[in-house]
């Protein structure tokens, strides 16, 4: 499922919704989660929630907000950072992906366009999510093997 590229939904569907708000709270339990998106959860749909509120290294903070069909239409800083991802619990990566994006989508439950510019943690957690959408983990992405580390577990 984590490897199939999500199909667009209609974002005023009340299924997707409740799928939403079911992201939110599985989200929110899982520490130090900052976003998750439907192929995550089993869903091969292009659905997800982000919430960086409080991160240290967030510049820019939309809230908690879910978003449906988004697509990063401008990407410009590009930088090399660490993830983790709950999918992939044991390891991490250094990914390169733009510092600065605005992603445009449309909310759940009244189908607008939503259009959001971020920067730093925001924006990677964003395309992180995006990813996920698009069948990618961020294991696709680093450069190699040597890239690639074991996740730190703190007592």
């Amino acid at each position: 499922m984590l490897a199939t590229p999500g199909k667009d939904v209609d974002p005023t569907d009340p299924e997707i919704v409740r799928l939403t708000e079911s992201l939110f709270g599985t989200m929110r339990v899982s520490p130090g989660c900052v976003g998750l998106a439907a192929p995550q959860v089993g869903l091969s749909l292009r659905v997800f929630v982000v919430d960086v509120t409080g991160h240290p290294k967030a510049r820019t903070c939309h809230g908690a907000f879910a978003l449906c069909n988004a697509e990063v239409v401008e990407a410009t800083r590009w930088e090399k950072g660490r993830e983790g991802c709950m999918s992939v619990p044991d390891l991490t990566g250094d990914v390169r992906r733009a510092g600065r994006v605005l992603v445009v989508g449309q909310a759940p439950g009244s189908g607008e366009r939503v259009e959001l510019r971020t920067d730093a943690f925001e924006a990677r957690a964003l395309q992180h999510e995006i990813d996920h959408c698009a069948g990618l983990l961020f294991l696709d992405r680093v450069a190699g093997a040597h890239a690639v580390y074991p996740r730190k577990t703190y007592l």
